[in-house]
């Protein structure tokens, strides 16, 4: 018989006040577990009408004030962002049949945040951010080449490429988490943790 926490739940869910400290614990496992990616998230947004849009992210970052991943503030996910700050992540780790779903609002990291992740990427990811318009609709396949090396000339040196001003990070400062795990005959454990008006997290079992 598999072991319970206090709540009646797999061991898994541990007896953790804090959602983050929980988190931390299972995205050490799906590092281990998955083979590709255990950081992807599916992020989904919606502009000032409400239309929903979802996408493979990376996260970068985590900690006690929320999930960071970076892109071009200009693609679609961040103009998406800037009409309505409110946004939901989901991690998926087929491997442990766990995942997780993060709901919060979005805001922009610092530029010294910024700049440090800008400067740990390789040399082509950092041209890359220069040369691609994202989300904007090409020609073809050589005008974005074309661009690429244009900022190589630009930009020889490869211990020395700046950050471009249009490339940055989002923090997605959470208000709910909820953890999920897959159960015989569909009966999934679910935990959720949800923040109050004095930012104290409580703690709620969901049904399957």
């Amino acid at each position: 018989m598999n072991q319970k926490n206090s709540l009646g739940l797999n061991k898994c869910f541990m007896d953790l006040a804090d959602p983050i400290a929980l988190f931390d614990k299972w995205y050490d496992e799906a590092k281990k577990s998955e083979i590709n990616d255990p950081n992807a998230i599916a992020l989904a947004t919606s502009d000032k009408n409400n239309i929903p849009s979802v996408r493979m992210v990376l996260m970068k970052e985590f900690n006690e004030k929320g999930f960071v991943f970076y892109t071009n503030l200009n693609s679609q996910k961040s103009i998406e962002i800037k009409e309505n700050p409110n946004a939901s992540m989901c991690f998926h780790w087929k491997s442990l049949l766990r995942q997780v779903r993060i709901n919060g609002v979005i805001e922009p990291v610092e530029d010294k945040q910024a700049d440090q992740y800008y400067n740990s990427r390789g040399y082509e990811s950092r041209i890359g951010a220069w040369a691609s318009k994202q989300s904007a609709v090409l020609n073809n396949r050589n005008e974005l080449f074309e661009a690429i090396s244009k900022f190589k000339e630009k930009f020889q040196d490869k211990e020395n490429v700046p950050r471009p001003s249009h490339w940055s990070g989002w923090n997605l400062i959470p208000n709910n988490i909820e953890f999920w795990l897959d159960g015989e005959g569909r009966i999934h454990e679910r935990l959720k943790y949800q923040k109050d008006n004095q930012g104290k997290w409580i703690k709620s079992l969901l049904s399957p």
